[in-house]
């Protein structure tokens, strides 16, 4: 049935198994000690009257009412046994404590004839006529051939058994009963709020991330729940992030194409003159080196997504490295009016890749040299303090804002006061590649003056390692 196969009802059978079984642990405990108890306890009374009964029998031997008054005394049916043989024992009832009524149920009792056997006080239930009795007897004398018994029906006792029996099957009933509704009751709850978590895995795995995952809970179910909420907010975010990525890669690919054909066409005109031709092929070289570039920046970026962009961290020395992206950049530090310096300030040795090190490096200065004002100084410094070497950018521009600077290493991320024609994914490529080098990207801006800092591991200088350069 397809009932049993929820969360609920398993729960519920399973706490009612637990329950019946305790209760039925108790009933197989208590009903059986009890009545044990209660057996004992009356073969222990008829054993304690047994030798006292015997010696008023041996005083008053033929006192008439010897067999009434101990009866009474003993709530007992008493009974006078003549031993007939030895071997084997035979016993044949002679005289009882209620006159007229026949002994013969008497004949060959148990426990009367053990008694006879050990000449030693017995005791012990037999079964007669469907009651069973509590019996104890003793031999009267040595060599009399006598046996007293004292027989007591155990029906009251055994009656009292019975109703513990019947209240417990009752509370045992009842019990399941509550249990079985508490346990339902907690179990559908449980098992709502599994199914909130469901709906809500349903949510996620379509794509809508807008509703939270709600469960006030502080067991593990609730603990859970905060965990896909904390899922739902990262993919929500991803998501955002993958649209943007997508918007803004198609807009930064459009741009340059739609450009390019632009002048593909222009081309066409066969009365264009030579300088115009060739101010539009230079034009478009530049267009395809953009596109170039935006193509390696994306094919970096998805490998650093992947996992699958490796570094070679190796020693390199930071004030080559600095020089050669100074000297590379000479021409379009000139080109733009931006005086550019390199301040070496001696030896700066650390551990990364070297060509890493330099594509961040070109990527500081681009931005240096792209976003700020013609005739701005640029200058490039090397240093190594407290265990860390470190490459600076300083620059004399205005400056970046606070709300700026807050996503300035966001992917495809331009400020207002950035030239449309960056694409944005410079810094967060050069901020991703410092922190798979174990380093970072620092930056220190106001008014007149912006670092960046690319910081590494410095170089052990006791380690004597090939320096990359």
């Amino acid at each position: 049935m397809t009932i049993f196969r929820t969360v609920g009802a398993r729960l519920s059978l399973a706490l009612l198994a637990v329950v019946a079984l305790v209760l039925g642990l108790v009933y197989l405990i208590v009903v059986p000690s009890l009545r044990n108890r209660l057996i004992d306890t009356r073969l222990n009374d008829l054993a304690r009257a047994a030798p006292k009964l015997v010696r008023e029998y041996n005083q008053s031997q033929r006192d008439p009412d010897f067999f009434s008054n101990a009866a009474a005394s003993t709530s007992a049916r008493v009974v006078l046994f003549s031993v007939l043989t030895q071997s084997p024992t035979t016993l044949a009832p002679q005289q009882g404590s209620l006159p007229g009524r026949s002994l013969n149920a008497f004949f060959d009792d148990p426990v009367a004839i053990h008694s006879a056997k050990t000449a030693l006080l017995e005791r012990g239930t037999v079964e007669r006529n469907g009651s069973e009795f509590a019996e104890a007897a003793i031999p009267i004398g040595r060599g009399t051939g006598k046996v007293l018994l004292l027989s007591a029906p155990l029906h009251d006792a055994l009656a009292d058994v019975h109703a513990v029996q019947r209240r417990l099957l009752f509370a045992g009933g009842l019990a399941l009963i509550v249990a079985l509704l508490i346990g339902y009751g907690a179990a559908r709850i449980f098992a709502g709020r599994i199914r909130r978590l469901e709906r809500a895995a349903e949510r996620i795995t379509s794509g809508r991330f807008d509703e939270p995952v709600a469960d006030s809970g502080s067991d593990e179910l609730g603990e859970l729940s905060r965990a896909f909420d904390r899922m739902r907010v990262r993919l929500a975010g991803l998501d955002h992030a993958r649209r943007e990525f997508v918007a803004n890669a198609s807009h930064e690919l459009r741009t340059p194409l739609f450009s390019l054909g632009g002048f593909l066409e222009l081309l066409e005109d066969e009365e264009l003159d030579e300088p115009t031709r060739r101010e539009f092929l230079e034009t478009m070289a530049g267009q395809v080196r953009r596109l170039t570039k935006l193509a390696d920046d994306l094919l970096d970026l998805s490998r650093l997504d992947a996992g699958r962009l490796h570094v070679e961290t190796q020693p390199v020395e930071l004030a080559n490295v600095a020089s050669a992206a100074v000297d590379e950049f000479a021409g379009v530090a000139l080109a733009s009016d931006h005086p550019l310096e390199f301040a070496g300030n001696g030896a700066a040795a650390a551990r990364g890749d070297p060509q890493r090190v330099l594509q961040i490096v070109r990527i500081l200065l681009e931005n240096a040299l792209v976003h700020t004002p013609p005739g701005t100084p640029v200058e490039v410094a090397v240093r190594r303090a407290d265990g860390r070497a470190e490459i600076t950018v300083t620059d004399g521009g205005p400056g970046i804002s606070s709300e700026d600077r807050a996503e300035l290493f966001e992917r495809f991320y331009r400020g207002e006061s950035t030239k449309a024609s960056g694409s944005g994914l410079g810094l967060a490529i050069a901020k991703e590649l410092a922190e798979l080098m174990g380093g970072r990207i620092e930056l220190e801006s106001k008014p007149g003056e912006t670092v960046f800092s690319l910081v590494l591991p410095a170089r052990d200088v006791k380690a004597r390692e090939p320096v990359a350069v």
